[in-house]
């Protein structure tokens, strides 16, 4: 009688589940520090602003991480010279390099003949053809946000409190926000092939929502994170199986509803204890 764990027996959908966990990990990590910052929309124009950089690769025949990592850390520079020379809001120089950079990604996809299904793979990812070589630099990127994250984990907290109170402590408050936001490009583009550019704020930002309606604690929040990102990782890929859907847009739809189902225990566990104490 078949399982449905089955799919778990097959060589490249172990190395998908590898692959997938280990950006689960990452995004668990760098997503709670997204949400607590309110950068989500950093991480959505981040997953944006790497298809130039994508496509550009492909057509040259180069890495396609290379091509992302480049694209996104490119853009992550752009945002800080407009908001000093521009003197533009953080937001602003977001959206205006997020509307460069896409476009500039299509004028780079339209002007290709044959270039359908690397498009596809490019906007909604290829977990599945993820190779051994892939999972090497994965765990790479996994382990050097994780060391990052943590050596500047104090910085961090006390920027997300309040910038001027870090730079009273002589905390580099300025660098402690280049610091999130390399976290981020990070996370971002090493879950480009997990999940695509388009739904890559999905799994960085929903484990952590999840996450955040049982601890207020970072550590603890980080760690619940990466146990919900691992389950949408592994819950996507069955449901991607079985269902005959895509991998990436089933595991970043698994993650929202997840987070779904988070918040709807969580508002009926408040609801019961409130019924409790009003019963007593």
């Amino acid at each position: 009688m078949p399982l449905i764990t089955d799919p778990f027996t097959l060589e490249f959908v172990q190395r998908a589940l590898v692959g997938g966990c280990l950006v689960a990990v990452l995004c668990g990590v760098v997503g709670t520090w997204v949400v607590a910052r309110g950068m989500a929309f950093l991480g959505e124009a981040l997953g944006h602003g790497m298809l130039p950089g994508v496509a550009l690769a492909t057509l040259l025949g180069v890495p396609v991480l290379l091509g992302a990592g480049l694209s996104a850390a490119a853009m992550s520079l752009g945002i800080g010279a407009l908001q000093r020379r521009g003197r533009l809001s953080y937001d602003t120089s977001i959206g205006m390099l997020f509307v460069a950079m896409l476009a500039a990604g299509v004028i780079v996809i339209s002007h290709s003949g044959s270039f359908a299904t690397d498009a596809t793979a490019i906007l909604f990812g290829d977990i599945l053809a993820i190779s051994a070589e892939d999972l090497v630099l994965l765990a790479w990127a996994t382990g050097i946000g994780l060391v990052v994250a943590a050596a500047a984990h104090r910085s961090l907290v006390t920027l997300a409190i309040d910038a001027r109170v870090a730079a009273v402590l002589g905390l580099r408050p300025r660098i402690a926000q280049a610091v999130l936001v390399g976290l981020v490009t990070l996370a971002v583009v090493a879950s480009y092939q997990a999940v695509g550019s388009l739904l890559v704020v999905g799994l960085l930002i929903a484990p952590a929502v999840a996450a955040g309606h049982w601890t207020r604690r970072l550590p603890s929040a980080m760690t619940l994170a990466c146990v919900f990102g691992i389950a949408a990782v592994e819950l996507g890929l069955l449901l991607s199986w079985h269902a005959g859907t895509a991998a990436g847009a089933s595991i970043a739809l698994t993650a929202v509803l997840l987070a779904a189902a988070s918040w709807a225990a969580h508002a009926t566990r408040v609801r019961t204890r409130i019924t409790e104490k009003a019963a007593v």
